[in-house]
């Protein structure tokens, strides 16, 4: 009998495993107790008690062999470390901004333009909040508000780039409140609360045009923006043929700066910066990065940990490595809609999001279905996942009340170059099991809140 041949050939990751951490299996009767002890809340628990941890893509990487070489070259100057001139030779060589200050990670960065830049009163239009980015500008005195297109609201929507900015939206903030109270506008690349969706370059040429038209500067999140431009050149007509590295440079260009968080593309496990092109910015921020991180050549980081992102830079633009970091992703989300479990299309860059608000339909938002969902899977296998929904959210600042985001759902996020497709496989039928059991779970109550960002801390118990 001939065989068949496959319609689509397998693939492997574009390296090889040199060392390894062992990993504990538990019972379902201890993580049923390490939950609760938690507070059912996935950021409480004890690491040695994961088995898979999804958790989050930030500072969980692997770093290479060649990463780990450049961390024996830390230069622990105090001052003009030459690793902090080899991170800004490589900024400006993937990025093309002209300035660079180094910061602990990256809510340092949105700490430090947000006090330079914002004023009370002052309004932040952005594709998509991003909990610390909000938090920061909240804490200097603006009002952030959603000018991301309607698409990005449903889960269900296959739009390509769900990241894009919707432009008669931020054209009627503009008139609406004047271009003076608008400091900036915030875009993310990609959106992580929209499903990791990117946004693509001609919305990105659009925005630009649109702020030069009214003088407002544009500030990037560029966590993923490494992973944005990957998705440009397989979904953007005229990008095939280009580098993710030029791609890359021309998505920075259409912006006057960016924060960055180094753990996430730079695939390093702590750092980040802030880049600017004004140099009246860069100096404002040089004098506040000594007051809140560290002097202005290390920003609160070891030299090795700035030759470790710089090293990082060089690795995340090779194009064989996204295509396996990416294609990980997709794996593991085409397995859930092949098995109808509702998830956030079309599949992100760094996760696959579960839409709780379907899966645990019977569940009203005020009870926490995400955080419920992320709880549940967690006691099924150990594999430790995270809420992006109500909790997320937090309250309106004004009114007190839970914000109710028109997504609530599960982040399943997945660290680059640490696990393999069998991890893949072991989370994708837990996901089933509970699913196929989704009718028995009920709720959460919210037993401690903590002011800020509450995602991190609260605690909650069973219904």
């Amino acid at each position: 009998m001939a065989h068949m041949k496959p319609t689509r050939r397998s693939w492997a990751e574009p390296f090889k495993i040199k060392v390894v951490e062992p990993l504990t299996t538990t019972t379902r009767q201890y993580r049923a107790k390490a939950i609760k002890a938690a507070g059912y809340n996935t950021f409480l628990l004890r690491s040695e008690d994961v088995y898979i941890d999804l958790l989050t893509d930030s500072g969980t990487n692997a770093m290479s062999d060649y990463q780990w070489a450049g961390m024996m070259l830390g230069d622990e100057a105090y001052a003009g470390s030459k690793n902090f001139y080899n991170l800004e030779t490589n900024m400006r060589k993937y990025y093309g901004y002209q300035f660079l200050v180094p910061t602990h990670q990256g809510r340092g960065a949105e700490h430090i333009i947000s006090q330079i830049m914002i004023k009370p009163g002052d309004f932040i239009p952005g594709n998509m909040y991003f909990t610390t980015t909000r938090e920061h500008q909240e804490r200097a005195g603006g009002t952030f508000v959603d000018v991301i297109i309607d698409a990005a609201h449903d889960p269900e929507s296959v739009y390509p780039f769900k990241g894009n900015v919707h432009l008669q939206k931020l054209e009627e903030l503009i008139r609406k409140v004047g271009a003076k109270r608008i400091p900036y506008i915030s875009v993310a690349a990609t959106v992580n609360m929209a499903g990791g969706q990117p946004i693509s370059m001609e919305n990105m040429r659009e925005v630009r045009r649109l702020a030069n038209k009214h003088g407002i500067k544009v500030i990037l999140d560029a966590t993923r923006a490494v992973e944005n431009a990957y998705f440009i050149k397989i979904r953007e007509k005229g990008y095939a043929r280009k580098s993710v590295a030029a791609i890359l440079k021309e998505l920075c260009s259409y912006t006057d700066g960016a924060t960055m968080s180094g753990k996430k593309d730079l695939l390093v496990n702590i750092g980040g910066f802030l880049a600017v092109n004004d140099e009246k910015l860069y100096d404002e921020a040089r004098n506040m990065v000594v007051v809140f991180e560290g002097l202005h050549t290390y920003g609160g980081l070891a030299g090795r940990d700035m030759e470790a992102m710089a090293r990082g830079m060089e690795e995340m633009v090779k194009e064989d490595y996204l295509r396996s970091r990416i294609g990980q992703v997709e794996y593991l989300g085409q397995k859930l809609l092949d098995w109808g479990i509702p998830i956030v299309q079309p599949i992100g860059g760094h996760a696959v999001f579960l839409d709780a608000k379907k899966i645990l339909k019977h569940i009203p938002q005020d009870k926490f279905p995400a955080q419920t969902l992320a709880a549940e899977i967690y006691i099924d296998s150990g594999v430790r996942t995270m809420e992006r929904g109500i909790v997320s959210a937090g309250r309106d600042s004004k009114t007190g009340a839970h914000r109710h985001p028109k997504l609530e759902l599960v982040r399943v996020t997945i660290p680059r170059r640490v696990y393999t497709q069998a991890h893949m496989d072991v989370t994708a039928e837990s996901i089933l099991s509970v699913y196929e059991d989704r009718k028995r779970i009920k709720g959460l109550n919210m037993v401690y809140e903590p002011k800020h960002l509450r995602f991190f801390q609260a605690r909650f118990d069973k219904l």
